[in-house]
């Protein structure tokens, strides 16, 4: 991503346009659309806050670095919030030819004394596992015969129990398409096109069996989903409205997608809602460190996973982990709740 212009010299003059195009195009294309817009927002914050003191933002001096992390810790944003703003400055120099040292003492130290003075936990998503699903599945609206809130109920049942299950990111799950599932009488074969580990575009694929619950089966539950809503094809996860006639109401209706736009289904953020929702009407509820969030279902996997004795490998096969220390980051509950002494104190 190219977030200022980069200089004339740092191109080769012998490129053609259209060549020189093509691979800005590809670099931005090296990290994911929202990565790069919240790289953007942050670049253009930092901007503003120089034009404002009429200091350089580009080239920028470590000291006026300093500075804006200062004024933003005294604002009271988070420490990761800082973190990620110095990430995308030293991005926009290294666009534009130019080199932040990260690690001058005017940024490095004035990190470590926010870390210190007022430093707090980072927030985490509240891991949701099994018995919390059920509790937010069984909430659900029980089904019915074309009802707005019935359909609304399996779909949201089959987002939540296969979204848990399948221990997808909340991008993933976004984008789930009815050409990538496979259905067996054992379970459903899923394929990931793209993920966030998968930046080569490789593709991965992963296996969700069927519950030994009906109720609660996530697979059941997502067959119940595309038989109500008649998807051959498209996005998993639609709105449903109820279109208004002259004389009366209609029956409620899947929202069509054009051809031109066969990628656009619920966003992220309608999965968000819904989850929020739905476990509000089941009594779930995070904390301020550990809200509720599409990420717990994720969370509450390899929680559950870990708590069952799944071994590492099978559970970062099948979460598309790639780093260890990461996946084992997650399962702080389960570890916390097994492991603590106060167990043998005789209390």
């Amino acid at each position: 991503m190219t977030m200022v212009p980069a200089s004339p010299a740092a191109e080769a003059g012998s490129l053609a346009p259209a060549e020189a195009a093509a691979a800005a195009r590809y670099r931005r294309s090296a990290d994911a659309a929202e990565t790069l817009r919240g790289y953007r927002r942050d670049w253009q914050a930092f901007s503003a806050w120089c034009a404002d003191r009429h200091a350089s933002a580009l080239p920028a001096a470590p000291a006026t670095v300093g500075a804006h992390l200062a004024a933003l810790a005294d604002a009271g944003r988070a420490l990761a919030t800082l973190r990620r703003r110095l990430a995308a400055i030293a991005r926009a120099h290294r666009s534009a030819g130019h080199r932040l040292d990260a690690g001058h003492p005017a940024i490095r130290e004035t990190l470590r004394g926010i870390a210190r003075s007022i430093g707090r936990p980072q927030r985490r998503a509240a891991a949701l596992c099994t018995a919390e699903l059920k509790a937010i599945a069984a909430a659900c609206a029980p089904p019915g015969e074309g009802d707005v809130a019935s359909l609304a109920a399996l779909r949201d049942r089959a987002l939540l129990l296969f979204g848990y299950a399948a221990a997808l990111r909340r991008g993933e799950l976004a984008a789930l398409q009815v050409e990538h599932l496979a259905f067996s009488p054992t379970g459903a074969r899923l394929l990931l096109p793209r993920s966030k580990a998968d930046v080569a575009g490789a593709g991965e694929a992963i296996f969700v069996a069927r519950g030994a619950t009906p109720a609660t089966c996530p697979v059941a539950a997502l067959e119940a989903w595309l038989r109500a809503a008649r998807l051959g094809n498209g996005p998993v996860w639609r709105a449903i409205n109820r279109s208004c006639q002259q004389g009366g109401a209609a029956p409620p209706r899947i929202a069509a997608l054009g051809r031109t736009d066969p990628a656009r289904g619920l966003s992220g953020e309608a999965i968000r809602l819904i989850l929020r929702r739905r476990a509000a009407a089941a009594g779930v509820t995070g904390t301020a460190l550990e809200p509720i969030s599409p990420h717990g279902l994720r969370a509450g996997f390899v929680t559950e996973a870990y708590r069952a004795g799944v071994p590492d490998e099978a559970i970062m096969g099948h979460t598309r982990h790639r780093d260890l220390a990461s996946m084992r980051r997650y399962v702080r509950r389960a570890r916390l709740e097994a492991d603590t002494p106060t167990r043998r104190l005789g209390l």
